[in-house]
Order: structure tokens, then sequence, then C-alpha cells
């Protein structure tokens, strides 16, 4: 512990590093410092909201499949916040107001429903994925700024060479390693970032694999319906889907 808080840069400690360092690599050191941590905050919202989806998707489902009435089931499930019944909800809703008038346009009311489950599927992406390009966003950037603290960090080594006329390794150590140390707070931001990023993107997009599956399944059974000649705004009795 007193390494890391002792501010002599000759030590190596990271606060005497950065209490040595010029402002500009001092204001890229608490950038990227800044950046990492907007960057775990997101880590760890993005980890929660993935993880309630899926839990809520398990039991949302679990129980659609123990279900014979579509509309009882949405009377008492249609209301949840998570994805699933999003979009099961939004094909309901569609498939009342497809259904609700005199005549039935059986085509029209398969594309309408496609479409709309559809467009739910995508926009229940979206809310999960949100903020899903800062990581993209730091994962890639930060390493290029913690190299700009680095070059600016040598430069000035070296003009401290030129001012002294001395090239002993105790007069430009310490600059470099302020340099080289932003660098290294560079790396610490973007790892992280692009680890997450990599594992979030593919866990969102099971999870929009998953939504489309229920829409298709969802979307088969009323259009199953629709052959049957049912109609009049109330969604069918179902125990095949999925």
């Amino acid at each position: 512990m007193d390494w890391f808080v002792n501010t002599d840069a000759a030590t190596m400690s990271p606060l005497g590093l950065f209490l040595q360092a010029d402002w500009v690599v001092k204001a890229v050191m608490i950038g990227l410092l800044l950046a990492s941590i907007w960057t775990w905050g997101i880590i760890f919202s993005l980890r929660g909201r993935i993880a309630k989806a899926r839990k809520a998707a398990d039991r949302f489902e679990r129980d659609y499949r123990k279900s014979d009435d579509i509309d009882a089931f949405h009377r008492l499930h249609g209301d949840e916040d998570h994805p699933v019944a999003r979009v099961f909800a939004a094909g309901v809703t569609e498939w009342r107001r497809s259904t609700g008038g005199r005549s039935l346009d059986k085509e029209g009311t398969r594309e309408r429903l496609a479409t709309t489950m559809g467009a739910a599927v995508a926009l229940e992406i979206d809310r999960l994925s949100d903020r899903l390009n800062i990581l993209a966003t730091v994962g890639s950037v930060a390493p290029f700024v913690g190299l700009f603290g680095t070059v600016w960090g040598i430069m000035r080594s070296f003009t401290a060479i030129a001012s002294e006329q001395n090239t002993s390794l105790a007069v430009v150590a310490p600059g470099i390693a302020e340099a080289l140390f932003a660098t290294a707070i560079g790396l610490f931001a973007a790892i992280p970032a692009v680890i997450a990023y990599n594992r979030f993107s593919h866990g969102i997009n099971k999870v929009e694999a998953r939504l489309n599956r229920f829409a298709d399944g969802f979307h088969a059974t009323l259009s199953r319906q629709l052959d049957g000649g049912v109609g009049g705004g109330t969604a069918p009795a179902q125990k095949s889907l999925l």
C-alpha cells in the first residue's frame, strides 16, 4: 500500500507517476480512469439487464406452454415488464385489431402480425443493447488516447535531455515511465471494454434469436387459427407453440 501512494516517481508508484506527469499526460490519465469507471458501470448494468431478461423469458415461456387460453394468459401476464411479454402483447394487440372487423383479410393479417412482432423484437433489442456502443468506443479508442499521452510524455523527456544536455538514464527515466503509465491506463480501460462488448454482443444475439423464435411460433399459431376461420378479436387456445 505504501508503494501505491508513494509520491516519488522514481519508486514507479502509480500515484507518484501521476503527480510527476505533465499536465497533458495527467489529463489523459484522468480521462482514461473516468472512462474505465464508466465502462465498469455499464458492464454491471448490462450484465444484470441480460440476466433479468433471460430469467423472465424462462418463466414466461414455461407458464405460456402450460396455458390453454391465450386471452386468459394475456390478462394475467400481458402487462409484465420484460422483452418476451412485450413481444407477446404486441402480437395479441395486432391480432385483435386485425380480426375485430366484419371482414377478415387472412394474408393481410399474417403480414401485419409478422411486421408488428418483428418491430417489437427490434425495439426490445435496441433497449437491451443501450450503451453497448460505448463499450465498443472505449475499447477501440482508449489505447490510442493512452498512446497519445505516451508520445507526449516521451517528447517531454527528450526536451529535458536537450535542456540539461544530459543523456543519463536518471534524467529521462521518470518522464518515460510517466509516459508509458498513460498507455498502461489506456489498456486497463480498453481490455475489459472489449471483452465485455464481445460477451454482451453474444448474449444479446442469443436473446434476439429467442425472441424471434417466440414470435415465429406465436405467429404460426395465430396463422393456423386464421386457417380455421376464427376471428372476432379473440386469440386462440394453443398447446403446440414452441
